[in-house]
């Protein structure tokens, strides 16, 4: 059965702090999608500046959202310190995380939000970091 329930998650470094850089991006390009696939969810867009980063995920019904979201934060976090990606300071997220709903109609302008962060943010942006499309047809989900 096809499913087409979707969401703009966005969350931020504890105070903001700009531990985000271009090895932890390329990390999380790699676990991201593979958490999201274990939890019945598809990652369709990714975008990050220093501070914050936002998704587009499809989640089925029986996505559990919070297990989802936790799985990503604190596995990234783990991770992401342990092997030293924070431009050495500890990666840590702070407390919560923004949630939307997306109508099928908006997904393409949400995705193109997400993906153009770092002209949102120009003094955000992560040394190095290139342009990360995990999906780019909206039409394809």
């Amino acid at each position: 059965m096809r499913h087409r329930l979707y969401l703009h998650v966005a969350w931020t470094t504890r105070e903001r702090e700009p531990t985000i850089t271009a090895p932890f991006v390329a990390f999380l390009e790699r676990f991201l999608p593979t958490v999201a696939r274990q939890e019945r969810a598809t990652l369709l867009a990714f975008g990050a500046v220093r501070t914050h980063l936002h998704v587009v995920v499809r989640i089925d019904p029986a996505t559990c959202l919070p297990r989802l979201i936790q799985r990503w934060k604190g596995g990234s976090s783990v991770i992401g310190s342990r092997e030293q990606l924070g431009g050495g300071r500890r990666v840590r997220w702070a407390k919560g995380y923004n949630v939307e709903s997306i109508s099928p109609r908006a997904l393409a302008a949400v995705v193109d939000y997400v993906n153009r962060q770092a002209e949102r943010h120009p003094d955000e942006v992560i040394a190095g970091q290139h342009l990360c499309v995990v999906e780019t047809s909206p039409a394809a989900t």
